[in-house]
């Protein structure tokens, strides 16, 4: 018996021993329990292996990091002020009030504060927005995605189109890159840069949903990108970019009923951006060319009682008396087919061919009257302001 104790206490003593050395040696060859060390039941995980180095800054398939990274530094934040006036209370126009104060109880004025977006489109300090977004503002500032604020001036806007072009004393300025917005197509990506709400810059993503969007009544010239990338207020007159980073449009406009995102936002084209700031800043506003006349859709009715045998062109339902079309000769009922060669299909078609012609021009119309093609030569003029709702 005493032997057998001896074997059992030699071998609990090397047991012991091989334990404590494997324990301090190679612990991870000792299973664990979980509750018996408080870090609970280990798991195994598979872990991403380490990007090579310079792989973590280029390009990936599943990231449009390149194209913020890009385009980002050129889109500021607007924040303006205007001073209004707030109507006085009621009841002082009591004689009782104005007797102890007399015409001093007028009405009271505090300042109106606005936001919004802009884009860096020179390095030279020249900034596109919307005209809504400045309009009337008498002081703007602006913030830069670095931090840096500088006071800006309106060159000029153009209510029409809803642009404005504003002027910052900088020079180096981060100038975005214009893309081509003629090249889009429905389900290409796209990615709203701006300000909403004021939060600070915001990157959302999208798809183009529709392009050329008019009749929407929103502005005079229509031809709106459609997108569902999330636009809210602030983010107007920011940046629509492609997934390269280039600019293809001014988020301008959203249609909610709740006044918050649904999916449906609304972008100026990158290329009527252009040609309205162009003009902008050579001549500080924009000249278009104007005829004078109202213009009536054709309808299958329409094109049968005047025996058109196409529902192509325009009807001619009001000239305004003067107007470059009345010194012509234009009448009413007259319908317009063709402007220098270009052929009309609807009234949207007239006011953009006829507000590219520079005022002074001569141009040639086609027309049809009762039935026979005639040929008119008119002076285009230029369009009024404010806006006649005859084109």
């Amino acid at each position: 018996m005493r032997r057998l104790w001896i074997i059992f206490s030699q071998t609990a003593t090397i047991c012991l021993a091989v334990l404590f050395v494997v324990s301090t040696l190679k612990p991870e060859w000792l299973p664990t329990r979980a509750g018996l060390t408080g870090d609970g039941p280990r798991v195994a995980v598979l872990q991403q292996e380490t990007a090579p180095q310079g792989g973590a800054s280029g390009p990936r398939a599943d990231s449009y990091h390149e194209a913020v990274r890009k385009a980002a530094p050129s889109v500021v934040s607007i924040f303006t002020s205007k001073e209004v006036r707030v109507p006085r209370n009621p009841i002082l126009n009591d004689p009782v009030w104005r007797r102890f104060f007399g015409d001093q109880l007028g009405d009271d004025t505090q300042r109106a504060a606005g936001l919004g977006s802009g884009v860096i489109v020179s390095s030279a300090g020249y900034i596109l927005t919307n005209h809504h977004v400045v309009n009337a503002a008498d002081e703007i500032e602006i913030a830069t995605p670095d931090g840096k604020k500088l006071l800006a001036k309106v060159v000029g806007s153009d209510p029409d189109t809803d642009i404005a072009v504003l002027r910052v004393e900088a020079l180096n300025l981060p100038a975005i890159t214009f893309g081509s917005s003629e090249n889009l197509r429905v389900g290409d990506i796209v990615l709203a840069i701006g300000n909403p709400l004021g939060i600070g810059q915001t990157v959302t993503s999208g798809i183009v949903s529709a392009l050329g969007r008019t009749g929407l009544g929103i502005n005079t010239f229509e031809n709106f990108i459609q997108t569902d990338a999330a636009i809210n207020q602030g983010n107007s007159g920011g940046a629509l970019v492609d997934a390269r980073g280039n600019l293809v449009g001014i988020n301008s406009a959203i249609l909610s009923q709740t006044g918050g995102s649904i999916g449906i936002g609304l972008a100026i084209p990158a290329s009527m951006a252009k040609t309205v700031m162009e003009q902008i800043i050579k001549t500080g506003s924009v000249t278009r060319g104007w005829i004078g006349v109202g213009l009536q859709a054709i309808t299958p009715e329409i094109a049968e009682s005047f025996k058109l045998g196409a529902l192509r062109g325009a009807i001619i339902n009001e000239i305004v008396r003067g107007s470059p079309a009345d010194k012509a000769g234009i009448t009413l009922g007259d319908v317009l087919v063709a402007i220098d060669g270009k052929q009309i299909s609807d009234p949207k078609d007239v006011l953009n061919v006829v507000t590219g012609i520079a005022p002074g021009s001569a141009s040639k119309l086609m027309l049809k009257r009762k039935g026979q093609d005639l040929e008119l030569m008119v002076t285009i003029g230029r369009r009024p302001k404010p806006q006649a709702r005859a084109e």
